[in-house]
């Protein structure tokens, strides 16, 4: 049994007793509530490794791009196009699904006991000065990931300017200390089955049959919000841009997107990246240039599927949600789904930042586990769509000039 389907089975479980007991079952409904202390357990194991593993894979990612003056025009655009569509991304799931909420219905459900770090910013200007952390170390050690982030930004830039060696040391560190943490996120999600089955359960005992359609309604939400972004966004630039048919851009693209819904794996499309572009006679230099930097880079479907994810669980976890709170949960989403670490449901597994920049429990993680197969699968076909798009728009925009 995969790691996907028993996760799976610990949502439908835990749904099934819970929903037996909200009909009455008194015996299933005390059981639900009881086994609750195993999910909170399971939200504090991700809690511990989210931290580090995110400042670990944002400064490895940065810092080895080096002095981003030194990558030149073509590296300027590859970066311009991919953190603007992934800004898109996010604007337009947490769009679609704040248009989505009212099919979701009045469901609010009560946090369990897991304390939140720091509470929302009430504006902007509220926001921007808690961007700035008095010490990184404290911040760390309050869960104040939003400044974390910000200071680690700012660290790896620095780094990047250092000379070869003295880069590369930290870098090495910080990739020997996320291989570490990638391997314990691997533990904690054997876990997660038991996890997901202890949070599904109370929650489905309290809420009934609301918490199945407030969770159909947001995997809808997103396959629709993925699909909009596509088609909006990059159809247009495909053919208004890189001056390519939408027909010949979707016929070259079939193939990694096939291998993408079926693995959800954009590592696993790479060569069938170069053939794609090769197919729309793009420059080989130009794609080996553009491609690595897009997977290690782009992730326009998660970043969507993340916008839409904060703005489900704030919906659904009943929290105030102020303009400067948006703020925050769009800086934290996007930075985060720069470096989305290769781990299964990665995409759900680092939520923590945007979650907490809104003041949002982190129950609803478990949830989101267990049904982010199906939206797995159709993110992972607009990353690598993404991937290609770039190799086009970029070609365009720099005049063909060759990569160096």
């Amino acid at each position: 049994m995969t790691k996907n389907v028993a996760i799976a089975l610990g949502l439908v479980s835990g749904l099934g007793i819970g929903l037996i007991g909200a009909a009455g079952v008194t015996p299933l409904h005390d059981f639900a509530l009881a086994v609750a202390p195993l999910g909170t357990a399971f939200v504090k194991l991700i809690r511990l490794v989210v931290i580090p593993l995110v400042g670990t894979t944002l400064f490895s990612a940065i810092a080895t791009m080096g002095d981003l003056r030194r990558l030149g025009k073509l590296g300027a655009h590859t970066l311009a196009f991919l953190w603007g569509t992934t800004l898109i991304a996010i604007t337009t799931g947490m769009v679609v699904m704040a248009l989505a909420l009212p099919l979701a219905g009045d469901l609010t459900i009560a946090p369990a006991a897991v304390d939140i770090a720091t509470p929302p910013p009430e504006g902007v200007l509220d926001f921007l000065i808690r961007l700035i952390p008095d010490n990184p170390v404290q911040a760390a050690a309050d869960g104040a990931l939003l400044p974390l982030i910000v200071f680690t930004v700012l660290f790896a830039a620095a780094t990047a300017t250092l000379p070869a060696e003295r880069r590369n040391s930290l870098i090495e560190l910080a990739d020997a200390v996320t291989a570490a943490l990638i391997k314990l996120v691997h533990w904690i999600l054997w876990t997660a089955p038991v996890g997901v089955f202890a949070l599904a359960a109370p929650v489905a005992a309290e809420a009934g049959l609301g918490l199945l359609r407030s969770l159909a309604v947001f995997v809808i939400a997103v396959i629709v919000g993925l699909i909009v972004f596509s088609a909006l966004v990059y159809m247009p630039i495909v053919v208004k841009v890189a001056r390519i048919s939408g027909s010949r851009f979707l016929g070259a693209a079939l193939e990694p997107a096939a291998i993408a819904f079926t693995t959800t794996s954009s590592v696993a499309t790479l060569p069938a990246l170069f053939e794609a572009t090769d197919r729309l006679e793009l420059p080989r230099p130009l794609a080996s240039f553009v491609l690595p930097i897009a997977a290690a880079v782009n992730r326009s479907g998660s970043a969507l599927y993340q916008g839409s994810a904060v703005i489900f669980l704030g919906h659904l976890y009943g929290a105030a949600i102020s303009p400067g709170a948006y703020a925050a949960a769009l800086l934290a989403t996007f930075l985060v789904a720069l470096t989305i670490a290769p781990v299964p449901s990665a995409s759900v597994v680092t939520l923590p930042p945007a979650l907490l920049a809104l003041g949002v429990p982190l129950d609803g993680i478990g949830m989101l586990l267990g049904i982010d197969r199906i939206p797995d699968m159709f993110r992972t076909v607009v990353n690598v769509t993404g991937d290609v798009a770039a190799v086009a728009v970029v070609r365009r925009t720099t005049d063909g000039d060759p990569a160096p």
